[in-house]
């Protein structure tokens, strides 16, 4: 009997039919990780959803993908709802998503992304914000819970490293739902108190247990808060929004008290070298004043004390025969003046004086009678008005009206009878 061959193509559309026709594949559910995640321009998402031990290759087209709400990347765990078919093409079987959204802690990564990047557009992370730790604080306050590793290892390692610091705990949730506002309050505390640090953390744990750290009330009472504040939250790896905002940053609430304090041995070194500089600054010193010294005993004028007088001295001479001089000069000058004024022909003929001052005021009024416009009148001329104006034109009045001639002495109020023009 002979054997009837299949093309692939028929194969693999006999095997999406099956597919397609089972009532349990019509609708799946699946929880995983996104990885080789693709965007295609037309608006299709391509991806492999993951767990531990197996992959399967998702598709979800565009008329899907426009009603997420979040952006889908690698690394992000999704609970997805869709069919399994299978692509006859490449014969392999995938699952057609409609309907996506984030599986739990990815929710809370996306969350935590959304406010980091809202409140880093804010400036709340700029480091022209953050002010350096006191390097000798007197008093550190300690914000975290009163019990558990953190607050034993933050004080034992204060204590240690620099007793004659005073360490002050301001107890407070650090997880759940009130910890936040909990968290908040004793900030404000803290920096109303007067202490020259403040210290904010807990231990580690998980995402959801360190969600506290990461709440913008807390972010927004670190960044308002005067006192300089060292963020340590959780372990090495564990970043929160409150090490983003705080001025400093530790790894460890251990390490958060290691950069809070020095250790004796660090002042003590310190100490030594400000000694050796104190020496070499006051060794410095003496010689530079030991050098001048030895100058200024080696100088002429100490050596010689009299001459600096006899400079002087002499200085004082010329000033005041330059002084008798100038008192010299002035006398003869005012003798001159005097003399001249003596001798003057105004002095000794004074009359002339006011005869000079009376031909002057004659010719004076000489001249004002000159320019006077009622002077010519003596001379046989006359002014003619008619209606307050004076007359320069024929063509000033005109026939009966009443015009008054002034003369030297006296006035004529006359009327015209004709008016002539000139030829």
């Amino acid at each position: 009997m002979d054997k009837e061959y299949l093309k692939i193509s028929e194969l693999n559309n006999y095997i999406k039919n099956l597919l397609d026709g089972d009532i349990f594949l019509n609708r799946v559910y699946l929880k995983g990780e996104i990885s080789n995640f693709k965007n295609h321009t037309r608006g299709h998402l391509y991806f492999t959803l993951k767990d531990d031990t197996s992959r399967i290759s998702a598709v979800m087209f565009q008329s899907s993908a426009v009603k997420l709400t979040f952006t889908p990347e690698d690394g992000m765990n999704v609970l997805v709802s869709g069919r399994i078919s299978a692509y006859p093409a490449q014969g392999s079987y995938q699952i057609y998503i409609d309907k996506m959204e984030v599986d739990g802690l990815g929710a809370l990564y996306i969350e935590y992304e959304k406010l980091k990047k809202k409140l880093a557009m804010m400036g709340l992370f700029d480091e022209k914000h953050k002010v350096p730790i006191p390097k000798f604080p007197e008093k550190i306050g300690v914000i975290t819970a009163s019990t558990g590793a953190a607050v034993r290892d933050i004080m034992s390692t204060i204590k240690r490293r620099y007793p004659i610091c005073e360490a002050i705990l301001f107890p407070c949730l650090v997880q759940g739902k009130d910890a936040a506002p909990d968290i908040v309050r004793q900030i404000k505390r803290a920096d109303a108190y007067g202490v020259d640090t403040i210290i904010v953390g807990r231990g580690g744990g998980s995402i959801e247990d360190l969600w506290a750290f990461n709440e913008e009330i807390v972010a927004k009472a670190i960044y308002e808060c005067k006192t300089p504040i060292i963020s340590a939250v959780g372990h090495e790896i564990d970043w929160t929004i409150a090490d983003f905002v705080a001025d400093l940053r530790a790894p460890t609430p251990t390490g958060a008290a290691e950069m809070a304090v020095p250790t004796v041995l660090d002042i003590n070194t310190l100490l030594d070298n400000y000694k050796i500089r104190l020496n070499r600054n006051i060794k410095n010193m003496v010689n530079t004043k030991f050098i001048k010294l030895r100058s200024l005993k080696q100088s002429f004028i100490l050596k010689n004390p009299m001459s600096m007088y006899e400079v002087k001295e002499q200085k004082l001479d010329a000033l005041i025969e330059n002084i008798n001089k100038d008192i010299k000069s002035i006398i003869v000058n005012k003798e001159n003046l005097l003399n001249n004024i003596k001798l003057s022909y105004t002095l000794k003929n004074p009359m002339e004086l006011i005869k000079d001052k009376k031909v002057k005021f004659e010719m004076l009024i000489n001249t004002l009678k000159l320019v006077n416009p009622l002077g010519i009148l003596e001379k046989g001329y006359s002014l003619v008005e008619c209606n307050g104006k004076i007359i320069k034109d024929s063509n000033d009045t005109k026939v009966n009206d009443y015009i008054n001639i002034k003369l030297h002495k006296g006035k004529i109020k006359a009327e015209v009878k004709e008016i002539m023009e000139d030829k």
